[in-house]
């Protein structure tokens, strides 16, 4: 496995398993066999309502838990809840998480940013980070934080590739974990000509050769799938490397443009909708 290192000196994995959009079920047999076949960050949130399950999958997999690097995020309808990291520790099933993240500029996320700082001074986070926070919400938070995040989460992919944004990351050494990696399962991304000629030329598929992009771009990268063999797809990334000419040429793909685009009556939404955990 290949690592990154944050700000604060630690590392992190960088291909990990997402578990957006799976069920419970799914997300434990997941997250158990990726972490058999070798990942070794799981990443999931309070909004996902499988952290119990990605909790029982890691246990299930046999590793110790200082193998596993556990990523997960606050959401909005918890920020003001004082025992929120406490309660995501319990779902999850461990003393401490790897990275903690609040998921959304929504609702009153500045006493969400101080419960991460409060949980990385008490060892229960070992990094911090922000999710989904860009442009002015970002501008604000740097005028208010006492501990810079470690990483940021964010939609990044060769049409988006959070040019703009990584100016501000680079000046604090904010490290970036892409969702829709992929391109949000868009088959005019995955069609490029570009990947299947690198592909061709590695013996690799293109949403490999993406993924490697993500990587040598010095991302992370989550990609998610209830399929056992995508999942080992996905890992099997790490044993060639694009050259600097061809990551030029992926470069070229860039269009600034985003597939997700968030209202502010979707983030009036997230503040108040509470997430319904699963139960033990």
């Amino acid at each position: 496995m290949e690592n990154i290192t944050l700000n604060n000196g630690i590392t992190c994995p960088v291909i990990g398993i997402g578990t957006f959009m799976l069920s419970p079920a799914e997300a434990e047999n997941s997250v158990r066999e990726a972490l058999k076949m070798g990942y070794s960050l799981v990443d999931t949130a309070n909004a996902y309502v499988n952290e119990r399950a990605c909790g029982r999958g890691i246990k299930d997999s046999g590793l110790a838990r200082e193998s596993v690097f556990i990523s997960t995020k606050l959401w909005p309808s918890e920020y003001e809840n004082p025992n929120a990291v406490d309660e995501t520790l319990e779902r999850l099933g461990v003393e401490y998480v790897d990275l903690l993240y609040i998921h959304q500029p929504a609702g009153n996320w500045l006493s969400g940013y101080r419960q991460l700082e409060k949980a990385y001074k008490e060892g229960k986070a070992k990094s911090i980070g922000i999710s989904n926070f860009e442009g002015k919400y970002l501008d604000e938070l740097q005028t208010e934080w006492e501990i810079v995040p470690q990483f940021i989460q964010v939609e990044a992919h060769p049409y988006f590739t959070q040019k703009e944004l990584r100016v501000t990351l680079d000046k604090y050494g904010i490290k970036l974990m892409s969702w829709y990696p992929l391109g949000h399962g868009d088959k005019s991304l995955i069609n490029e000509p570009v990947f299947a000629e690198l592909g061709r030329k590695y013996g690799k598929t293109s949403a490999q050769i993406i993924l490697r992009w993500h990587t040598q771009m010095g991302f992370a990268v989550i990609p998610g799938s209830k399929k056992v063999n995508h999942i080992k797809d996905n890992l099997n990334i790490l044993d060639f490397k694009l050259t600097e000419e061809e990551m030029a040429e992926i470069a070229k793909l860039d269009k600034g443009e985003r597939y997700y685009h968030r209202t502010d009556a979707q983030l009036a939404g997230f503040a108040s909708w509470k997430p319904t955990f699963e139960r033990t």
